[in-house]
């Protein structure tokens, strides 16, 4: 059986969560998903760590190292931007597209 790692709900009942680290409790708690610190108290825990289900998410904040077809990063359009107003377009821009990084509400 591999020791606890992770997030479980809090054996002692002070929390809903507990961070449990090579099986042991720690002060990372959360509650309502606000996380927060509260040492664990000094006897052993009442009951066995229960793991905290993970929530099904659909993924769309990762991106792959690979995926060739994701969007320049914010970041670069601030650039674009700056450049813009200097009168310089960095090589990189993408001309064809017609996006003018000076119209309001641009990205």
């Amino acid at each position: 059986m591999t020791a606890a790692e992770g997030w479980y709900r809090d054996p002692y009942g002070a929390h809903e969560d507990r961070w449990f680290s090579d099986g042991h409790p720690t002060s990372l708690v959360r509650d309502a998903g606000a996380e927060s610190r509260d040492e664990p108290p000094d006897w052993e825990p009442p009951r066995p760590p229960e793991p905290v289900p993970e929530e099904a998410g659909d993924a769309s904040d990762t991106k792959r190292a690979d995926d060739v077809n994701r969007k320049a990063p914010a970041y670069d359009l601030r650039r674009a931007r700056l450049a813009a107003l200097s009168g310089s377009l960095p090589t990189w821009w993408p001309v064809e597209s017609g996006e003018d990084p000076l119209r309001p509400g641009f990205r």
